[in-house]
């Protein structure tokens, strides 16, 4: 029989990839403080987020979420946050046109302060300190000082997030997102030369748009045309700042993650009887769950028993990561485990974290051929399966970055040093990003086309 949960409960489980706070004193006061604050999230979003998820789930849908690898303080600027919603509706219109159906639209942001790190200390020029975990716990700088996990940081974290999502919840509402001038951000990039390939769909959607017009449908009469729904989302790794921000939804009675619309748990600490599954088992909120190649048909099985053990449609999403050429060697074997338990998922594709490399340079980088190989291996395996591949998961930026190779701008591994501005893992570019939502979108104009010749 499952035990009670509490939002505490996980304290007596098996914790990894946190902190351990030299100072207990200063981490409850940071609790207690953040404890009073209001939440970053309400209820009602959530519920309206579950709902368009299931949709996701049946095909009806299709999830784009994406946004920063680690937010970090020092970078924090509403230009920052601008050019990157400004970038997810660019992609969510490309993906909208050829999937015809609604794009939901997540981002990596207001609350994604917290990394795990394949090591728990770093060694530089002969110095061993312990590793950066995210601007949330301690600070990139190099020195030991920096380097001591400060719960005052979590303060810092939430102010942060909360002015995030003030800005993008007015962006979203207030004209920003009105679609002929996201549209027309986008023909900007098809005008380039070596964007030649995606002008075709492009004045597609230029004509969709004017017959929209044509027909009477302005943004004076139609609500949609100039605004968007945009939730956000993060990994749930910092148990301590999730538990603060836990609430009780006065409508239902039921504990919600207040501090975003959708937590996820990742592939370091998916750990069936751990202290990540524990907290996220209790709270109402959709969760992503990562799936990496060590993700066994028991592992899987007992996870969505402890995550979804009411078999909620839209409540899990199971984020594959492999790495391009392993796709078909991992998938198919998790699709079957899910139909045979007859469980509610939404599979999404996350191309970045298995395509992780070293460069002759030294950095880090992520190769957008790989990024791209491994998404149409997610459509391949799905179209095999007769399942729905319902969504992408990027690691992403607005700004103009060169930390990923290769794009129609052929950013050169001899070219990251230029723009090289993450503080963990490389990210897309604006430029990056957006030919990446054409390409998917040419994978969901062709699934799309699949599904019409099998019901005719």
């Amino acid at each position: 029989m499952t035990k009670p949960w509490t939002k505490s409960s996980w304290r007596a489980k098996p914790r990894v990839q946190m902190p351990d706070y030299p100072d207990v004193e200063a981490l409850a006061a940071a609790e207690e403080q953040l404890g009073k604050y209001p939440p970053l999230v309400f209820a009602g979003e959530v519920r309206t987020l579950k709902t368009h998820l299931a949709k996701a789930a049946n095909g009806e849908a299709f999830l784009l979420q994406g946004g920063d690898c680690a937010e970090s303080f020092a970078q924090f600027s509403a230009d920052n946050i601008r050019d990157t919603f400004k970038v997810m509706l660019q992609m969510a219109m490309v993906l909208t046109y050829a999937a015809k159906v609604p794009v939901v639209k997540v981002g990596r942001m207001a609350g994604q302060f917290a990394k795990p790190r394949s090591a728990p200390t770093e060694v530089k020029g002969g110095v061993e300190l312990p590793s950066y975990r995210g601007d949330i716990i301690n600070d990139l700088d190099f020195t030991s000082e920096a380097r001591v996990p400060d719960p005052a940081r979590m303060l810092q974290a939430y102010t942060q997030a909360a002015a995030t999502l003030n800005l993008l919840r007015a962006f979203s509402h207030g004209g920003y997102a009105d679609v002929h001038k996201v549209h027309a951000w986008t023909l900007g990039f098809t005008e380039a030369e070596e964007a030649e390939r995606y002008r075709d769909m492009a004045n597609r959607i230029s004509d969709a748009l004017d017959f929209i017009k044509a027909a009477g449908v302005t943004q004076d009469n139609a609500h949609t045309l100039h605004s968007v729904d945009f939730y956000t989302s993060h990994e749930a790794l910092l148990l301590e700042y999730e538990q603060s921000l836990c609430r009780i939804d006065s409508t239902t009675g039921l504990p919600v993650a207040g501090s975003g619309h959708l937590i996820w748990i990742g592939d370091r600490t998916r750990q069936p009887d751990g202290a990540h599954v524990e907290f996220c088992r209790g709270v109402q909120n959709p969760i992503g769950l990562k799936c990496g190649p060590t993700t066994t048909a028991e592992d899987l099985r007992r996870l969505m028993a402890a995550l979804n053990p009411n078999n909620e449609p839209g409540r899990l999403t199971l984020i594959t990561r492999f790495g391009a050429g392993t796709v078909g060697d991992h998938l198919p074997r998790l699709i079957r485990t899910v139909q045979a338990e007859g469980a509610s998922v939404l599979w999404t594709c996350d191309p970045m974290h298995g395509n992780t490399i070293k460069s002759a340079t030294g950095y880090k980088t992520r190769p957008f051929e790989s990024v791209l190989r491994e998404v149409k291996e997610f459509f391949a395996v799905h179209k095999a399966e007769g399942t729905h591949p319902g969504g992408v998961h990027f690691e992403m930026t607005g700004t103009d970055v060169t930390e990923c190779t290769g794009g129609v701008r052929d950013v050169t591994e001899d070219d990251l040093s230029s723009r090289y501005h993450t503080a963990c893992d490389p990210r897309l570019n604006a430029s990056q990003s957006l030919e990446l939502a054409f390409l998917v979108a040419e994978e969901l104009t062709a699934a799309r086309d699949a599904r019409a010749v099998k019901v005719g």
